[in-house]
């Protein structure tokens, strides 16, 4: 079956419902929305911010397929601390959906993505509009998921025991 289009009159309205979708925890249905935008709008930048989000609301679902799809967004973002802020984001969220999966070494690995966030939220802070300090807040939730989660490091003096 071919996909119908959207007119351009109805983006603002189909735009409100993607976000009300995310909010409802239903970020597939908000996905498609914002595909079909993108049909109508390909440079529309709120649809594809709206877009790498809904991705990035399905983490759990498809870990490495949903970052790697989300990533391929960030070229369409044209403005430069959007789109240092929105790869933050995307580390971030895959840091939180690795420890609620709580696989061995799990806090070790979202530990890496928080850092790589965190480097991404410093690039978009120098970059940020005047009294924009989204970056920051989210810097800041990373330093305390690192502060509650970072795995500890192993033990220096290791020595196996040798049975007699």
């Amino acid at each position: 079956m071919d996909l119908k289009p959207i007119t351009p009159e109805g983006i603002p309205a189909a735009l409100e419902k993607a976000e009300r979708y995310r909010l409802l925890n239903d970020p597939w249905a908000a996905e498609s929305i914002c595909l079909d935008v993108l049909e109508t709008d390909p440079s529309n930048q709120q649809a594809v911010i709206a877009l790498l989000l809904s991705i990035t609301d399905q983490l759990g679902e498809e870990l490495g397929h949903g970052v790697r799809r989300a990533r391929e967004l960030l070229p369409r973002i044209t403005d430069d601390y959007e789109r240092a802020y929105y790869a933050g984001i995307i580390c971030e969220r895959r840091a939180r959906t690795q420890l609620l999966g709580g696989a061995p070494g799990s806090a070790q690995i979202a530990a890496e993505w928080c850092r790589e966030a965190m480097m991404w939220y410093e690039k978009a802070e120098r970059i940020r509009p005047h009294g924009n300090d989204e970056s920051i807040l989210r810097w800041n939730t990373c330093v305390r998921m690192l502060g509650r989660h970072e795995p500890a490091s192993a033990p220096q003096d290791y020595e196996p025991v040798l049975d007699d």
